[in-house]
């Protein structure tokens, strides 16, 4: 089996090389093209005003300075030269990737892009708390990962569809059990703000960050939840995301 791994914390990342292990743990034909830099939060985006350019960083491992997206693209268009992959990883990513984060995550859009050209694809990701100052759990991926991918990849994938994994904050012996979940909502726990500062001049500059608004208990069978109560997730993602009940109602409307 001919694996591809991506990400989008970058080439030098440490669940870059989680993935890695987590994919010779299944196959020993396995190819790493992750950019060159950090591209989180760019999604399912593509380089059409800039050139591509690649990076051999060792056997089987390349750099490119573009997005998860062109990475996949690159891999299997060019760099396999023509004998695509067999399975697309996406990750593992330093954080998580769940509810609305699938929207604007590198990381899954990976997988998006695998299974847009049709390879059975996979991202993974690592809760871990950002402000605790302490390192994410890897051990935790590092551990179940290799079992769930063989028994998903056993099992098989349904065209136009991915599978969205997250590993909850803990270690390997304190999670519960593997949750199959949908996508969840956050309401009111989070919400995106601008961050205005001030540069050493006196000039203006903006972040845009995370701002909580009080605690909201996630709705049960979603992957917010199972993850607050230390589950893995495994949430089924599909490419085609036209809602059928308003579809009939909007052909109503216009017939």
């Amino acid at each position: 089996m001919r694996i591809l791994i991506t990400n989008d914390d970058g080439i030098h990342a440490e669940g870059l090389d989680v993935c890695e292990k987590i994919a010779r743990a299944l196959s020993d034909d396995v190819w790493i093209i992750a950019p060159e830099y950090d591209q989180s939060g760019v999604a399912h985006s593509l380089s059409l005003n800039d050139p591509l350019r690649l990076r051999q960083v060792a056997e089987r491992r390349f750099a490119v300075r573009g997005t998860p997206t062109d990475c996949v693209i690159m891999g299997a268009r060019h760099v396999l030269n023509g004998k695509g992959p067999d399975l697309v990883l996406s990750g593992v990513n330093r954080g998580r990737n769940a509810g609305e984060d699938v929207i604007y995550s590198g990381t899954v859009a990976g997988a998006v892009e695998g299974t847009v050209i049709g390879v059975p694809s996979l991202a993974l990701s690592q809760a871990y708390g950002s402000r605790s100052g302490r390192a994410p759990h890897w051990e935790t991926s590092l551990h179940y990962a290799p079992d769930i991918i063989r028994r998903i990849v056993a099992e098989g994938i349904p065209r136009d569809v991915l599978i969205n994994v997250n590993f909850p904050d803990c270690a390997p012996a304190e999670v519960k059990r593997i949750a199959v979940t949908a996508q969840g909502r956050r309401g009111g726990q989070e919400r995106l703000q601008i961050d205005q500062r001030k540069d050493g001049r006196g000039n203006p500059y903006y972040w845009i960050a995370y701002v909580r608004h009080g605690f909201v208990k996630a709705e049960e069978g979603t992957d917010l939840a199972a993850l607050d109560e230390r589950c893995i997730t495994v949430t089924p993602l599909k490419l085609d995301m036209t809602d059928e009940p308003y579809m009939t109602q909007l052909a109503a409307l216009f017939d």
